[in-house]
């Protein structure tokens, strides 16, 4: 996940060169009288990675524009907490103060998506962020295990 806004334009000027990358490696392949199957399994490694970088440019940049999605039963917390912080253009070191802990503690604690956080951890942040997540209760009938 993409954390700080210095991550996002190394990744965004990765992806590019990563375009270019691909363009001639195909090309290079082709030329090598590999058929085209052949040609989309070698690169199929490649372009899974280029995928992967590509959804994470666009993950930052919905949660730039304050687009999140619905949390269910907390999963995600973490990465919500991440984004709200991106969102607002809160640096790391920022919230560090504000949460009075060490920048390293908050980047660590962001690196490990907030994993295993507590409730009290999660009110502290949302407190020092200045927002309020609202949570919505429906009922999910119980199944049993045949």
């Amino acid at each position: 996940m993409i954390r700080t806004e210095r991550e996002y334009q190394y990744m965004v000027q990765r992806l590019e060169q990563e375009c270019e990358y691909i363009k001639l490696q195909r090309e290079k392949l082709q030329e090598l009288g590999l058929t085209e199957e052949d040609v989309s399994r070698a690169m199929e490694p490649t372009l899974s990675f280029h995928e992967q970088l590509k959804d994470e440019v666009e993950y930052y940049e919905k949660i730039k524009r304050g687009d999140f999605n619905a949390l269910i039963n907390l999963q995600g917390l973490g990465k919500l907490l991440i984004g709200i912080r991106i969102s607002l253009g809160i640096s790391q070191s920022e919230l560090s103060k504000r949460l009075n802990v060490s920048e390293a503690q908050v980047s660590k604690d962001e690196r490990n998506e907030y994993h295993g956080i507590s409730v009290e951890k999660a009110q502290r942040t949302l407190d020092a962020l200045g927002v309020t997540v609202m949570t919505k209760v429906e009922h999910v009938p119980f199944k049993t295990a045949v």
